[in-house]
């Protein structure tokens, strides 16, 4: 309470559930019942949902189809891109699945690329509708032909007074146009606040200054569509291996005749959970959401909802919106998620939820919290974080090896200044104060 006061957070704006693991007993509970957003915390119904709905070992298929085979190294007619929604379709797949292609005997391709989006229904996303920042890999929509996260990965290397600017995966024919300035600012600080970046046909122009001192730093960066992304990228990437393509794009359904020639298949969701708590990627988390409900975002509402009731979890304040907790909308109770950690827990799927959660002061969203004390490396916690919102909920291990349910949630402009009130409540959990 002290903290909070400290912060300016009022206790009305808190929620708190403390209980331990095997018993329903709280040891703290502070408006338990109230509806909060969640932010993130909200991925937790996402992918505990999908390991049991999905299993932990169901993967995508991405695949590569033509209307007939192709002769003597020539495809005359189109390629058919087919995707299923993978959360995880990366550029070092796609140059596998490329080599795999041309492996095959497959040399000229003289039709167009075809993008089949059809495992999704068309999803209404405007990236900058959140909260106007396009460019952030954040606000990036789902695709059932999602690839790379929509996100160019620039690495800058001061280099005297310039900035070199490695860009991967680059599209054909994209251009950077770079206007960075490396300066002797003494603290690398907020580095990536102080750059720009202009996205326009073809090409991207970024500007600002780089501290030398920052060393060489990885930006991400949202904002090509797509399909123009998958569409150059493909085009270098072919082009590198030998091949030749001079087609156009074009999106539309697979014919159900087609052969298939090659084909890609993801990691199992046991493993691509732990992209999605860890670090807490939005993204991913929605392509998963929308598989659960078979393509359809009202029905993957509706699978979540019966497979809580299934578990008799009846949370009447729950709003789902795309269950990633990147929303304004969505809300559950601290008792709530308290109750679906521990029916986590006693999950067959309980190793590879809890497995997918940071742990405290070791990795994801939570390496830099929670250090210097007890709590490091005893807590698997989902962190929270929107303006106005910050949250933690997970499992602690205390020092006399009891296990504890800890959900922690604050809607409150002063949000940000809560880490101090989480670490008092964790170091007391661990001290065995309860």
């Amino acid at each position: 309470m002290q903290a909070l006061k400290t912060a300016g957070i009022p206790a009305q704006a808190v929620a708190i559930v403390v209980r331990p693991v095997d018993g329903e007993k709280a040891a703290v509970r502070h408006r338990g019942d109230a509806a909060m957003n969640p932010a993130s915390l909200m991925k937790l119904v996402t992918t505990f949902g999908a390991l049991e709905l999905l299993g932990p070992a169901h993967t995508w298929r991405t695949e590569i189809l033509a209307d007939s085979p192709p002769q003597n190294g020539v495809l005359a007619g189109d390629l058919y891109l087919r995707g299923s929604g993978d959360p995880k379709f990366t550029y070092d797949r796609l140059w596998l699945l490329l080599r795999e292609l041309r492996g095959r005997g497959v040399k000229e391709i003289r039709g167009d690329l075809v993008l089949d989006k059809g495992a999704f229904a068309v999803v209404d996303h405007d990236p900058a509708a959140f909260d106007g920042k396009s460019l952030r890999p954040y606000n990036v929509g789902p695709d059932a032909l999602l690839f790379n996260f929509a996100t160019l990965h620039l690495t800058l290397v001061p280099e005297n007074g310039t900035v070199r600017v490695l860009a991967e995966p680059l599209p054909a024919d994209f251009e950077v146009i770079n206007r960075l300035q490396a300066n002797d600012a003494k603290h690398c600080g907020e580095w990536r606040e102080r750059l720009e970046a202009k996205l326009a046909s073809g090409k991207v122009e970024l500007s600002g200054p780089f501290p030398r001192v920052c060393g060489e730093k990885r930006w991400h960066l949202a904002g090509l569509p797509n399909a123009l992304l998958l569409q150059g990228v493909f085009t270098r990437l072919w082009r590198e291996l030998g091949g030749e393509f001079s087609g156009q794009l074009s999106d539309r359904p697979t014919p159900a005749n087609a052969i298939a020639l090659a084909s890609s298949e993801s990691p199992a969701l046991g493993e691509l959970v732990r992209d999605i708590n860890k670090f807490s990627n939005n993204v991913m988390a929605r392509q998963v959401f929308l598989k659960v409900g078979a393509g359809e975002t009202a029905a993957a509402e509706q699978t979540l909802r019966s497979w809580l009731a299934q578990k008799d979890l009846n949370f009447t304040e729950l709003v789902l919106d795309n269950g990633s907790g990147l929303s304004r909308r969505e809300r559950i109770s601290a008792d709530n998620l308290a109750r679906l950690l521990a029916a986590g827990w006693r999950s067959p799927v309980m190793p590879e939820l809890m497995s997918s959660l940071p742990i405290a002061a070791i990795d994801g969203t939570t390496r830099k919290k929670f250090n210097g004390n007890g709590v490091a490396g005893q807590a698997h916690l989902k962190t929270g974080s929107l303006e106005g919102v910050r949250g933690i909920a997970g499992y602690l291990l205390d020092k006399n090896g009891r296990r504890h349910i800890v959900v922690f949630m604050v809607n409150h402009p002063n949000a940000g200044g809560a880490q101090p009130a989480f670490d008092a409540l964790l170091e007391w959990l661990w001290a065995g104060a309860s």
